[in-house]
C-alpha cells in the first residue's frame, strides 16, 4: 500500500522516520516475537528433561530458531490465515509451529508446544522483550545523539554571555552554554532513572500460579523454571500475578518517557523563543519554502514538529500508564487491544528526536544580538552591585539601586558609573563595582 493512503502520518508522511520501528511495533513484529518466546519455551522445557523430551536432538535447536531469525512475511501471512479459521491470533501461532514440527518430522513433540501456557504468557513476554529491543536498537541511541549534540553545544557555548529572561523580563545574566548544559543534564538524569526500570514478563499459566505445569509433573519447582526462563530472554519475571502482567514497570517506562519528552518540549519551546529573539539564526536552504505568501520567512519548523510530536506521544503514554495496570478480577480483555499500540508514542517520539537533530544542525548563533541584548540591559547588574554594598555595610543599598533602575527611562553603562561614583564608598571598591558588566557577570556556570 502506498504511504499516501496510511491513515496514521507514523506509517504516511513519516515512514521514512518511523521505519526501523515496524520490525518490533508492527503486527509483523508482534507475531515474530510470539514465535520467537513459543520457540525458547519448548527449548527450555527439552532442557528440563521431562520424560517425553528427553530423546529430543539437541541438533534441532538452531532450526527451530531459525523459524524467528528468518521470520519471513509469508510466514505472518500464514499465520494470519490459520488466525481466520482459529479466530485466536496466540493460538494460530501454535499451529504454525506444529506445522512446521510435521516438516522437520517433529511430529511426536508437538504436544509440548505452548505446553501449560495461556496466552498471556506469550503476548506479556513478547511484547516486552520486543520493546526492550526496540528501545536498545532504535530509540535509545537515536537519544543519546540528540543528547550528545546538546551537550556538545553546551560546551562549545560555555563562555558567551547572554541576557537570562525570568517572566519574560531581564534578569541576571547568563551563558548560552550553561542554558544548553541545564537541559543535558536534565535528560542524562531521566536516562539514568529508565535504566533501573526491569522488563517484567508474566509467565505463569491460566491464572499465574502454574496450575498446569504442577498437576502434569508435581514434582518440578515450575516458579523456578519460569523465573529462569524469563531471565534467559532478558526480562525480569513478576510473581505472584493473576492471569496477566501487572504492567506497573511498563507504566513507570511510559511516565519516564513522558518526563523525557516533556523536557524536550521545554527545550524546543525555549529554542524557539531564541531564535524569534533573533538570538540563533537558521542555515538557509535556498531550495525550501517557509510560507506560501511571504518569501522572506525561515520558520523553525523542525522545533515546532518536535513539539507537536512529543504532545501526542505523552498523551498516549499517559493513557497507557494508567490504564494498563487496571485490570477487573483476574483479568479482562482491555489490555489486550490498548498493547497493540505501545507503538504509535514510540514513533512520535522517535520522529520528534529526529527533528530536534534537524533544527540543532540549523542553528548559528547570533553573538551580535546576544551582545546588542546584553548592552541594552546594563540594570541587571543592579544586583551586583547592592549584594557587594551589603557586603560592605553600606545604608540601604537595595533600596538606592531600586531607586536608581526604576526611577530612570533607560539605564546604560554611563547611568551606573555616575551613580557608583557618587556613592561614600572607598575608590578600591568603587573600582570593583565599575568593573562589572552585563558580560562577565555571569557566575561560575560551568
Amino acid at each position: 500500500m502506498s504511504t499516501l493512503f496510511a491513515i496514521s502520518p507514523i506509517d504516511g508522511r513519516y515512514h521514512s522516520q518511523t521505519k526501523d520501528l515496524s520490525e518490533y511495533f508492527s503486527e509483523f513484529g508482534l507475531i515474530r516475537y510470539r514465535v520467537w518466546v513459543e520457540i525458547e519455551y519448548f527449548i527450555a522445557l527439552c532442557q528440563k528433561s521431562l520424560p517425553q523430551l528427553q530423546n529430543f536432538d539437541s541438533n534441532q535447536y538452531e532450526k527451530l530458531r531459525d523459524l524467528y531469525k528468518n521470520f519471513q512475511t509469508q510466514d505472518a501471512e500464514n499465520i494470519k490465515a490459520i488466525e481466520k479459521t482459529t479466530n485466536h491470533d496466540v493460538k494460530a501461532v501454535e499451529y504454525f509451529i506444529k506445522n512446521h514440527f510435521e516438516k522437520l518430522n517433529l511430529l511426536d513433540y508437538q504436544e509440548f508446544i505452548h505446553f501449560g501456557l495461556t496466552s498471556q504468557d506469550i503476548n506479556n513476554t513478547a511484547i516486552p522483550l520486543s520493546l526492550k529491543h526496540a528501545l536498545q536498537e532504535v530509540i535509545l541511541p537515536v537519544f543519546q545523539k540528540l543528547t550528545d549534540k546538546i551537550d556538545f553545544f553546551a560546551e562549545e557555548w560555555k563562555q558567551i554571555p547572554m541576557l537570562a529572561h525570568t517572566h519574560g523580563q531581564p534578569a541576571s545574566p547568563t551563558t548560552m552554554g550553561k542554558e544548553w548544559k541545564v537541559f543535558a543534564s536534565r535528560l542524562t538524569g531521566q536516562k539514568e532513572q529508565l535504566k533501573n526500570i526491569p522488563f517484567s514478563a508474566k509467565f505463569g499459566g491460566a491464572t499465574g500460579n502454574m496450575n498446569a505445569h504442577y498437576v502434569a509433573y508435581p514434582e518440578i519447582e515450575w516458579h523456578e523454571f519460569a523465573d529462569d526462563f524469563v531471565k534467559n530472554l532478558g526480562l525480569e519475571r513478576s510473581y505472584p500475578t493473576t492471569q496477566i502482567e501487572h504492567y506497573d514497570n511498563l507504566a513507570a517506562i511510559f511516565d519516564n518517557f513522558r518526563r523525557l519528552n516533556t523536557i524536550l518540549i521545554d527545550f524546543a519551546r525555549d529554542i524557539w523563543q531564541y531564535i524569534s529573539m533573533g538570538y540563533f539564526k537558521q542555515k538557509i536552504n535556498p531550495n525550501e519554502i517557509g510560507s506560501s505568501a511571504m518569501p522572506h520567512k525561515v520558520n523553525p519548523i523542525d522545533f515546532e514538529n518536535a513539539e507537536g510530536n512529543l504532545g501526542i506521544a505523552n498523551a498516549i503514554f499517559e493513557h497507557l500508564s494508567s490504564k494498563l495496570p487496571i485490570s477487573r478480577l483476574q483479568r479482562d480483555l482491555t489490555d489486550s487491544t490498548v498493547l497493540r499500540n505501545i507503538g504509535i508514542p514510540f514513533s512520535h517520539t522517535l520522529i520528534a528526536y529526529k527533528s530536534l537533530l534537524k533544527g540543532i544542525d540549523k542553528l548559528e548563533l547570533n553573538e551580535k544580538a546576544l551582545k546588542d541584548d546584553l548592552e541594552e540591559n546594563w540594570a541587571v547588574v543592579a544586583e551586583a552591585i547592592q549584594t557587594i554594598l551589603r557586603r560592605e555595610g553600606y545604608p540601604k543599598p537595595y533600596e538606592a539601586l531600586k531607586n536608581l533602575t526604576r526611577t530612570q527611562d533607560k539605564i546604560t553603562e554611563s547611568s551606573i558609573q555616575t551613580f557608583i561614583e557618587e556613592l561614600q564608598l572607598d575608590e578600591n571598591i568603587k573600582k570593583e563595582l565599575k568593573a562589572i558588566t552585563p558580560y562577565n557577570y555571569i557566575g561560575k556556570t560551568l
